[in-house]
């Protein structure tokens, strides 16, 4: 069942090393076989504030180990998520995709 990390960002600070976080972390999850779904700021706000100014990333995995396999990573826990510290404010969720509809 494919899984899903959401990603809810606020950069304030977008250093030198967000940049290199940004590369980084991207380079590692397709190793990890993520995929980006959506990579960016809203198109367009519908309704509420709580996404204004904020970057959403959805990315896509096979399985949950496989997105556990990213998140776990001692490359990625080690060298690179500390590279965003003082960047911004960062919201992560892990999500597993719905079942199927009955009858579809």
């Amino acid at each position: 069942m494919a899984a899903y990390l959401i990603a809810v960002c606020q950069v304030t600070n977008p250093s030198d090393n967000f940049k290199k976080y940004a590369a980084e972390s991207a380079r590692l999850m397709h190793e990890h076989g993520g995929e980006y779904i959506v990579r960016g700021p809203a198109a367009e706000i519908l309704k509420g504030d709580a996404l204004k100014g904020k970057v959403v990333i959805i990315t896509e995995f096979s399985d949950m180990a496989a997105l556990q396999g990213f998140i776990n990573d001692e490359e990625y826990v080690n060298e690179i998520a500390p590279l965003r510290e003082g960047t911004g404010i960062y919201d992560f969720a892990c999500y597993e995709s719905a079942p199927p509809m009955p009858g579809a």
